[in-house]
C-alpha cells in the first residue's frame, strides 16, 4: 500500500488570501514548512477508502521514522488476513482521529497475537475478568478470588490501564483499605455500644419508653456491622492480584508486576489459647475472647461430650475431638474408608460449602490425604453409630438416600457443614462452655495430643498438614497442668546448697534436704517426667494417640 512524506508550509498568498502550497517560493530552504506522512489503509468493508494522515513533523527523519513504524504495525497481519488488517486499521484510524502517539509495536503484537481489543486500552478490571474467567483448580479457591475482585480490586483499581499500573497505586489502595477498616471498627464499636445502653433502659414508663424509641431511631441511622479487612486478608487479596498479574506477564502484556513490591502488615496465624479460669472470667465481664482461636481444657472437652452423648452426631464430635478432622473431612467420610475393626479411618474426600452450595472435592492438600489410627473409644463411638444408622435405613425405607457417607441427615442425605456448626453452637451453649469455634475441636486435638507425648511431626501427620509450621505455630497449645509439672521438673534439675523458700516452708527450717521430693506436684516424677494430667471426666483422658490434624478449608 502506498505511502508518502511531504513538506508544506502555511504560507497564504497576500493579495488573495489563499494557501501558496509548493508555490511557496521559501520552500527552498530546508528550515521553512514541516513535513507531513500518508499511509494508505485497507479499504473499509464496504470497500470505501482510508488513510492515516499526520503533519507537523520538523525533520524528513521524523517523517519517516512515524512511516516505518506505520508500516510495521500493518506488517503485523498477514496480507491474506483480512481480519486481522482491518483491526490494525481501525487502531491507526482511531489514533490519528485522536493524534495520540503512535502504539509500540511489540505491545501491539501482544494485544494482536491474543486476540484483545487493539482500539482499547486493556485496564486492570478487563484483565482481571479475563484472567478468573480462565482460571481452573478449586471452586472454593475461585470463589475466594472472585470475592478478592468484586469486593476490593474492581472498584479501587480496576479503572487504571493494566500497563500503566504501578507500586504506588497498590500502596494507596492498601492503605485506604486499611482506613476503612478503622473506620468500620469505629462504627461496630459505637453500634455495640448503643445497643448495650439500649438493654439499660426500662421498659415500663413514659420517659424510658421514649427513650427507647430515640435510641432505637439512632441505632436504625447507623452502619450495620461490617467485617474488617485485616492484615491477613489484605495478604490474600494481594495474592490474588498478584498471581493474575503474573499471568498477565506470562502473556506478555506487561513486563513488571507491582503486586510483589507493595510492603504490607504481615498477616500472621492467630496463637491458639487454652481457656483458662482468668481468661473464663475475663469474657465473661468484657465478652471478649482472648484470641480468635481458643481450645477448651479437657475438663471442658470431657463436659461437653458428656452432655452431647445422646445427640445424633455425637460420634462426629468425638472423632473431631480426638483425632483432629476438618469439619467438611468429616461430613465426606465414607463408610468404605472406615475400617473399625483395624482401628483406622482413611480421609480421601471432603465436602466444601461455596455459598450455601455444598459439592464434594479431594482433601484440602496432598498432605491431607492421610489414614489416621483410631483409639477404642472413637472405634466404639463408631459402631453404636453405625448401628443406629442401620435403624434409620430401615425405618426410612425406600425413601432412604444411600449417600455412603458415615455422618448423614435422618433420611441418609448428606449433612451441610455450616448445619453441623450451628448444632455444635447450640450444644455447648447449653452447659454455659465458653465459645470456640467448631474448627477450634481440632486445635484441642492436637494440644491433647501435645499433651499426651505426641511429637509434632507425628501430630502434623494426624493433622494432615503440609508443613510442621503451622502445627508448631498455631495448633498445639500447652495446657496450663503441663506446664506447671514441667516448670516444678525443669527446676530440680539444677542442684541447690539450700533449701528453697517452698521446701523451707513445707518440710520445715531443719528438715532433710533428701525429703524435699514430697513437693513434686502432681503429673510430675522426681526425674522430671510428665506422668499424666488429671481429668475428671472419662472422655477427656490424655492417653489417646497423636490425634489428625483439620486445616482451615471451611
Amino acid at each position: 500500500m502506498k505511502g508518502s512524506t511531504h513538506r508544506r508550509c502555511y504560507c497564504r498568498d497576500p493579495r488573495s488570501g489563499k494557501p501558496l502550497g509548493k508555490k511557496c517560493p521559501k520552500l527552498a530552504s530546508r528550515k521553512h514548512g514541516s513535513y507531513s506522512v500518508r499511509q494508505e489503509l485497507p479499504p473499509r468493508a464496504d470497500g470505501t477508502r482510508r488513510s492515516f494522515s499526520r503533519a507537523g513533523y520538523e525533520s524528513l527523519k521524523a517523517a519517516q521514522a512515524d512511516l516505518d513504524h506505520i508500516r510495521a504495525l500493518l506488517g503485523l497481519a498477514d496480507a491474506d488476513d483480512s481480519e486481522g488488517l482491518d483491526q490494525i486499521a481501525e487502531l491507526l484510524e482511531k489514533v490519528a482521529g485522536e493524534k495520540a502517539p503512535l502504539p509500540g509495536i511489540e505491545s501491539t503484537r501482544r494485544r494482536f497475537s491474543h486476540g484483545l481489543d487493539l482500539t482499547s486500552r486493556l485496564t486492570v478490571g478487563e484483565w482481571l475478568d479475563i484472567w478468573l474467567a480462565g482460571k481452573k483448580g478449586r471452586q472454593s479457591a475461585i470463589s475466594r478470588d472472585e470475592s478478592n475482585i468484586r469486593v476490593h480490586l474492581q472498584p479501587r483499581i480496576g479503572h487504571l490501564r493494566l500497563d500503566r499500573l504501578r507500586v504506588t497505586h497498590l500502596s494507596e489502595m492498601f492503605e485506604a483499605i486499611a482506613e476503612t477498616s478503622v473506620e468500620i471498627a469505629e462504627g461496630n464499636a459505637a453500634r455495640r455500644k448503643a445497643v448495650e445502653d439500649l438493654a439499660q433502659i426500662p421498659w415500663k414508663g413514659r420517659e424510658p419508653r421514649a427513650r427507647r424509641k430515640a435510641m432505637k431511631d439512632a441505632i436504625a441511622e447507623m452502619e450495620p456491622y461490617r467485617r474488617i479487612v485485616g492484615p491477613a486478608t489484605r495478604q490474600r487479596v494481594r495474592s490474588t492480584l498478584r498471581a493474575a498479574l503474573n499471568a498477565a506477564i506470562a502473556q506478555q502484556l506487561i513486563t513488571f508486576n507491582p503486586a510483589a513490591h507493595v510492603e504490607l502488615d504481615a498477616g500472621k496465624r492467630p496463637k491458639a489459647l487454652v481457656w483458662t479460669e482468668e481468661r473464663i472470667l475475663h469474657w465473661k465481664r468484657t465478652g471478649e475472647k482472648p484470641s480468635p482461636v481458643m481450645v477448651w481444657t479437657p475438663e471442658h472437652t470431657g463436659r461437653f461430650l458428656d452432655h452431647v452423648a445422646e445427640d445424633r452426631l455425637y460420634a462426629l464430635f468425638h472423632l473431631v475431638a480426638f483425632r483432629g478432622l476438618r469439619r467438611g473431612e468429616a461430613c465426606g467420610q465414607r463408610w468404605t474408608d472406615t475400617h473399625l475393626d483395624a482401628g483406622l479411618i482413611t480421609v480421601a474426600r471432603q465436602l466444601v460449602v461455596n455459598g450455601w452450595e455444598v459439592y464434594e472435592d479431594d482433601p484440602k492438600t496432598d498432605a491431607g490425604a492421610r489414614t489416621i489410627a483410631l483409639d477404642s473409644d472413637t472405634v466404639q463411638a463408631l459402631r453404636r453409630h453405625r448401628a443406629q444408622q442401620d435403624k434409620d435405613r430401615e425405618k426410612w425405607g425406600s425413601a432412604w438416600v444411600e449417600t455412603g457417607r458415615v455422618f448423614t441427615r435422618e433420611n441418609g442425605e448428606l449433612l451441610h457443614p455450616a448445619n453441623v456448626t450451628r448444632r455444635f453452637i447450640e450444644l455447648y451453649e447449653e452447659i454455659g462452655l465458653p465459645p470456640i469455634r467448631l474448627h477450634d475441636l481440632r486445635h484441642g486435638a492436637a494440644t491433647l495430643a501435645h499433651a499426651a507425648g505426641a511429637g509434632l511431626k507425628d501430630i502434623q501427620e494426624m493433622l494432615g498438614h503440609s508443613s510442621i509450621t503451622i502445627t508448631s505455630d498455631t495448633y498445639t497449645s500447652l495446657l496450663p497442668e503441663a506446664d506447671l509439672a514441667i516448670a516444678e521438673a525443669a527446676a530440680r534439675l539444677v542442684p541447690r546448697a539450700r533449701a528453697t523458700a517452698e521446701n523451707d516452708t513445707r518440710s520445715g527450717m531443719g528438715a532433710d534436704p533428701d525429703e524435699a521430693d514430697d513437693s513434686v506436684p502432681d503429673g510430675a516424677d522426681p526425674l522430671g517426667e510428665i506422668r499424666e494430667i488429671n481429668s475428671p471426666s472419662a472422655h477427656a483422658p490424655l492417653t489417646q494417640t497423636a490425634p489428625d490434624e483439620e486445616s482451615e478449608a471451611e
